[in-house]
């Protein structure tokens, strides 16, 4: 379970990265890496992982977080 929690904390990582960077510069690192490159259904996958990772982190944040689930 840990490496899937790593694995999906990075993908949040990702996309948070890259939409503050869309929504500070309009521009969108994932498409301009991936899309160059001719790798469109890619660039969904990735959107998909981000969702997916950010589902997860968030059902299993009060179990996982020192801060959440001291008492």
């Amino acid at each position: 379970m840990k490496a899937l929690h790593i694995a999906a904390y990075t993908v949040l990582w990702v996309g948070g990265i890259n939409w503050g960077l869309v929504g500070l510069f309009s521009f969108n690192l994932v498409e301009v890496i991936l899309g160059a490159i001719g790798l469109a259904a890619l660039v969904q996958i990735v959107y998909i992982l981000v969702g997916v990772a950010t589902v997860y982190i968030i059902a299993t944040h009060m179990s996982d977080c020192k801060v959440c689930s001291a008492k």
